[in-house]
Protein backbone atom coordinates (compact mmCIF):
# COMPACT_ATOMS: atom_id res chain seq x y z
CA UNK A 1 0.00 0.00 0.00
CA UNK A 2 1.44 3.53 -1.04
CA UNK A 3 1.97 6.15 1.70
CA UNK A 4 2.04 9.83 2.30
CA UNK A 5 4.19 11.29 4.58
CA UNK A 6 2.61 14.17 5.95
CA UNK A 7 5.30 17.08 7.18
CA UNK A 8 3.87 19.57 9.26
CA UNK A 9 3.77 21.96 11.98
CA UNK A 10 3.62 25.42 13.58
CA UNK A 11 4.77 28.61 10.93
CA UNK A 12 8.96 28.62 11.61
CA UNK A 13 9.63 25.11 12.77
CA UNK A 14 11.53 24.48 9.97
CA UNK A 15 8.74 22.50 7.95
CA UNK A 16 9.81 24.02 4.62
CA UNK A 17 12.93 23.19 4.40
CA UNK A 18 12.87 19.36 6.17
CA UNK A 19 10.68 19.11 3.15
CA UNK A 20 12.89 19.60 0.60
CA UNK A 21 16.11 18.28 2.55
CA UNK A 22 14.15 14.97 2.34
CA UNK A 23 13.26 15.40 -0.79
CA UNK A 24 16.88 15.39 -2.34
CA UNK A 25 18.09 12.82 0.57
CA UNK A 26 15.47 10.20 -0.84
CA UNK A 27 14.43 10.79 -4.84
CA UNK A 28 12.01 7.53 -4.39
CA UNK A 29 9.60 10.21 -2.76
CA UNK A 30 6.98 11.54 -4.91
CA UNK A 31 5.90 15.38 -3.87
CA UNK A 32 2.13 16.31 -3.77
CA UNK A 33 1.90 19.72 -3.99
CA UNK A 34 -0.82 21.95 -2.68
CA UNK A 35 -2.32 25.07 -3.96
CA UNK A 36 -2.62 28.52 -2.28
CA UNK A 37 -4.33 31.86 -3.96
CA UNK A 38 -1.90 33.48 -1.94
CA UNK A 39 0.98 35.43 -3.67
CA UNK A 40 4.29 33.77 -4.44
CA UNK A 41 7.35 34.91 -1.43
CA UNK A 42 11.00 35.77 -2.73
CA UNK A 43 12.57 32.61 -3.36
CA UNK A 44 9.68 30.69 -4.09
CA UNK A 45 8.71 28.87 -7.01
CA UNK A 46 5.47 28.20 -8.96
CA UNK A 47 5.23 24.18 -8.15
CA UNK A 48 8.04 23.78 -6.28
CA UNK A 49 6.12 24.95 -2.35
CA UNK A 50 3.24 25.32 -4.32
CA UNK A 51 0.98 25.92 -7.47
CA UNK A 52 -0.13 29.50 -7.51
CA UNK A 53 -3.45 30.09 -8.58
CA UNK A 54 -6.31 31.90 -8.64
CA UNK A 55 -9.84 31.70 -6.74
CA UNK A 56 -11.28 31.16 -10.66
CA UNK A 57 -9.59 28.15 -11.11
CA UNK A 58 -10.34 26.88 -7.39
CA UNK A 59 -13.63 27.35 -7.82
CA UNK A 60 -13.76 25.16 -11.54
CA UNK A 61 -12.00 22.63 -9.29
CA UNK A 62 -14.43 23.03 -6.72
CA UNK A 63 -17.34 22.12 -9.62
CA UNK A 64 -15.34 19.20 -10.65
CA UNK A 65 -15.27 17.53 -7.40
CA UNK A 66 -12.04 17.67 -6.87
CA UNK A 67 -10.95 19.51 -3.98
CA UNK A 68 -9.91 16.82 -0.67
CA UNK A 69 -9.12 19.92 1.84
CA UNK A 70 -9.80 23.43 1.78
CA UNK A 71 -9.20 26.51 4.27
CA UNK A 72 -9.34 30.29 3.82
CA UNK A 73 -7.33 32.18 6.38
CA UNK A 74 -8.27 36.00 6.59
CA UNK A 75 -5.29 37.77 6.63
CA UNK A 76 -3.92 41.35 6.68
CA UNK A 77 -3.97 41.35 2.91
CA UNK A 78 -7.26 39.87 2.63
CA UNK A 79 -8.25 36.04 2.15
CA UNK A 80 -5.86 33.43 1.04
CA UNK A 81 -6.66 30.03 0.46
CA UNK A 82 -4.99 26.75 0.35
CA UNK A 83 -6.23 23.58 -0.87
CA UNK A 84 -5.30 20.00 -2.24
CA UNK A 85 -6.28 18.76 -5.15
CA UNK A 86 -7.26 15.04 -6.34
CA UNK A 87 -5.76 15.91 -10.15
CA UNK A 88 -3.57 12.81 -10.59
CA UNK A 89 -0.37 13.83 -8.64
CA UNK A 90 -0.99 10.71 -6.35
CA UNK A 91 -2.08 7.03 -6.68
CA UNK A 92 -2.86 4.54 -3.57
CA UNK A 93 -2.65 1.41 -5.09
CA UNK A 94 0.91 0.64 -5.45
CA UNK A 95 3.73 0.63 -2.80
CA UNK A 96 4.68 4.26 -3.58
CA UNK A 97 6.13 6.85 -1.04
CA UNK A 98 4.46 10.53 -1.06
CA UNK A 99 5.95 13.58 0.65
CA UNK A 100 3.10 16.17 1.55
CA UNK A 101 3.45 19.38 3.38
CA UNK A 102 0.44 21.57 5.47
CA UNK A 103 -0.99 22.59 7.99
CA UNK A 104 -2.69 20.07 11.08
CA UNK A 105 -5.93 21.23 9.57
CA UNK A 106 -5.44 20.35 6.06
CA UNK A 107 -3.70 16.88 7.19
CA UNK A 108 -6.99 16.03 9.31
CA UNK A 109 -9.23 16.63 6.44
CA UNK A 110 -6.77 14.73 3.87
CA UNK A 111 -6.81 11.90 6.23
CA UNK A 112 -10.31 11.76 6.39
CA UNK A 113 -10.72 11.85 2.81
CA UNK A 114 -8.00 9.35 2.05
CA UNK A 115 -7.98 7.12 4.86
CA UNK A 116 -5.62 7.42 8.20
CA UNK A 117 -4.14 4.32 6.79
CA UNK A 118 -2.74 6.20 4.07
CA UNK A 119 -1.08 8.94 6.02
CA UNK A 120 1.97 8.92 8.31
CA UNK A 121 1.90 12.19 10.22
CA UNK A 122 5.48 13.98 10.34
CA UNK A 123 5.07 16.76 13.36
CA UNK A 124 8.04 19.17 13.51
CA UNK A 125 8.33 21.31 16.90
CA UNK A 126 10.50 24.38 17.86
CA UNK A 127 9.73 26.25 21.06
CA UNK A 128 8.08 29.07 20.46
CA UNK A 129 10.86 31.83 21.52
CA UNK A 130 13.12 29.86 18.66
CA UNK A 131 10.10 30.12 16.10
CA UNK A 132 9.53 33.60 16.37
CA UNK A 133 12.84 34.54 15.76
CA UNK A 134 13.56 32.46 13.01
CA UNK A 135 10.52 33.84 11.21
CA UNK A 136 11.52 37.25 12.01
CA UNK A 137 14.75 36.56 10.48
CA UNK A 138 12.78 35.18 7.64
CA UNK A 139 10.58 38.10 6.84
CA UNK A 140 13.31 40.42 7.24
CA UNK A 141 14.95 38.47 4.17
CA UNK A 142 11.70 39.80 1.95
CA UNK A 143 11.90 42.48 -0.47
CA UNK A 144 8.59 44.06 1.48
CA UNK A 145 8.32 42.37 5.04
CA UNK A 146 4.93 41.89 6.44
CA UNK A 147 5.42 41.94 10.19
CA UNK A 148 1.65 42.24 10.53
CA UNK A 149 0.42 38.77 8.87
CA UNK A 150 3.83 37.13 10.64
CA UNK A 151 2.24 38.17 13.88
CA UNK A 152 -0.89 37.09 12.82
CA UNK A 153 0.11 33.44 11.85
CA UNK A 154 2.10 33.52 15.07
CA UNK A 155 -0.97 33.75 16.92
CA UNK A 156 -3.21 31.52 15.66
CA UNK A 157 -0.76 28.54 15.78
CA UNK A 158 -1.54 28.57 19.22
CA UNK A 159 -5.31 27.33 18.13
CA UNK A 160 -4.49 26.02 15.20
CA UNK A 161 -2.23 23.42 17.13
CA UNK A 162 -4.03 22.95 19.89
CA UNK A 163 -2.94 19.82 22.15
CA UNK A 164 -6.67 18.26 21.77
CA UNK A 165 -6.66 18.86 17.92
CA UNK A 166 -3.08 16.69 17.90
CA UNK A 167 -4.12 13.72 20.12
CA UNK A 168 -7.75 14.05 18.23
CA UNK A 169 -5.72 13.20 14.87
CA UNK A 170 -3.51 10.75 17.09
CA UNK A 171 -0.46 12.37 16.37
CA UNK A 172 1.64 11.29 19.53
CA UNK A 173 5.25 11.23 17.73
CA UNK A 174 6.49 14.86 17.38
CA UNK A 175 10.10 15.62 15.84
CA UNK A 176 11.98 18.46 17.66
CA UNK A 177 13.85 20.33 15.09
CA UNK A 178 16.72 22.19 17.06
CA UNK A 179 19.17 20.25 15.37
CA UNK A 180 18.43 19.76 11.22
CA UNK A 181 20.63 16.95 11.02
CA UNK A 182 19.11 15.49 13.87
CA UNK A 183 15.72 15.68 13.00
CA UNK A 184 15.72 14.40 9.51
CA UNK A 185 17.33 11.45 10.66
CA UNK A 186 14.96 10.54 12.49
CA UNK A 187 12.36 11.32 10.17
CA UNK A 188 14.01 9.57 7.19
CA UNK A 189 14.30 6.41 9.57
CA UNK A 190 10.54 6.42 10.11
CA UNK A 191 10.00 6.68 6.36
CA UNK A 192 12.57 3.80 5.38
CA UNK A 193 10.87 1.60 8.38
CA UNK A 194 7.13 1.70 5.96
Amino acid sequence: MSKIYYVMGKSATGKDTIYKKLLERLPELKKIILYTTRPIRDGEKEGMEYHFTTDRKRDEFRKENKIIEERTYETVYGPWTYFTVDDGQFNLEGKIKYLMIGTLESYEMTREYLGKENLVPLYIEVEDGERLLRALKRENNQKVPKYKELCRRFLADEVDFKEEILKRCEIDRRFENQELEQCLNEIISVINAN
